[in-house]
């Protein structure tokens, strides 16, 4: 074990979360809660990855009450008592273990497309009525839709709160509603909703005031969209920097900034060369996790969701320099959890060569 690798495995505490180590379960959806309620399986799932070592785990995207939430039928939900029984036994479960977990909050907006499974005659939403590639789909957000979404939002935070998480995450990346917000390419609002932050501030500030002061709150951002990966809702440090100090200042606790490779230079032009995790520690007065292709060497297959290509694991000497470097807080692992539910102890024992490689059909089958 590196020192810089027993440098992730010290604790971390942020408002009323402490965790035993830096490192996190990234959220990946996996569709294997049927109804929208989480079973045995899932709740053996996340155990594993607990009892592997994970500090925190974050759950895959999870439905807000909603009906325009989502296109599929076997994503968990964040409402209902049949789910909040099954999130208990998952939540049991990972403290068990010695873990914390907390859920994902998800609204896909206009990303659902126009062929849902869940609800099809549901029209799909977005903030003016455009798909991600600048197209018209579904329909524009009403002020009373949007009303309504914050409530929604809200009862999902509740819902969490109750069923003992330990925190919440909100997904405001990848071309998702709150995304959508944030971008001008789908946001083209001239109401007071056009302004790119007060969608998204508005859901921190209401969740805020529903859960208290000390319940922590994640928020995942991102410039790149599905599909549309030189997309950016910030050009330069500065209109970044804007957009983090209203989010932690609406609320935020952690902020979770998303790429596609977690070593990527996020401004090139600028006179530092950091990371997009990097400036927004730098920008913010908050912890943030890095996350990206994390132990493979190769990026996710160019669509949303899990990687449809096989990907061998690979060093993290550059990661460890960027927490070195203090770049970020903590490190969301993905795929290579997937395949691995012992990625951190087999780092933490000096076993690194005995890594499972991830390969696709860990996306078609719990383990």
């Amino acid at each position: 074990m590196t020192h810089s690798f027993a440098g992730l495995l010290a604790p971390f505490t942020s408002r009323n979360l402490t965790l035993r180590n830096r490192i996190v379960m990234a959220p990946m959806t996996r569709m294997f809660s049927p109804g929208g309620v989480p079973g045995d399986d899932v709740a053996e799932y996340y155990r594993k990855r607990a009892a592997g070592g994970v500090g925190l785990i974050i759950t895959e995207g999870s439905y807000i009450p909603d009906p325009a939430v989502g296109p599929g039928r076997r994503i968990p939900h964040l409402y209902g008592d049949e789910a909040a029984a099954g999130w208990a036994k998952v939540v049991e479960q990972v403290h068990a273990e010695g873990g914390k977990i907390a859920p994902q909050l998800w609204h896909l907006g206009i990303a659902r497309g126009t062929t849902p499974k869940f609800n099809p005659d549901v029209e799909s939403v977005s903030p003016s009525g455009l798909a991600l590639d600048g197209t018209p789909a579904g329909r524009a957000l009403t002020a009373d839709d949007i009303d309504k979404l914050i409530e929604a939002y809200v009862a999902a935070a509740r819902f969490a709160v109750d069923v003992g998480f330990d925190a919440l995450e909100l997904h405001g990346a990848h071309g998702y509603l709150l995304d959508q917000f944030l971008w001008r390419a789908t946001n083209r609002r001239t109401d007071e909703w056009g302004e790119p932050t007060a969608f998204p501030t508005a859901v921190v500030r209401a969740i805020r005031a529903a859960v208290g002061p000390d319940f922590p709150v994640i928020y995942r951002f991102s410039q790149w969209k599905s599909n549309q990966y030189d997309a950016r809702i910030a050009d330069t440090p500065g209109e970044l920097g804007e957009i983090v100090t209203a989010l932690t200042e609406a609320g935020v606790d952690i902020l979770h900034a998303s790429t596609r490779r977690f070593g990527d230079v996020a401004f090139p032009d600028a006179d530092e060369h950091l990371t997009l995790a990097g400036w927004t520690r730098k920008l913010s007065s908050v912890p943030t996790i890095t996350v990206g292709s994390v132990g493979l060497d190769k990026v996710f297959a160019d669509r949303a969701g899990v990687g449809m290509t096989a990907a061998r694991t690979a060093g993290i000497d550059s990661l460890l320099t960027g927490f070195d470097d203090e770049q970020f807080d903590l490190v969301a692992i993905g795929r290579a959890l997937l395949s691995d539910p012992d990625w951190v102890h087999k780092h933490e024992q000096g076993r690194a060569d005995d890594i499972v490689d991830y390969d696709v059909s860990f996306q078609a089958r719990l383990v």
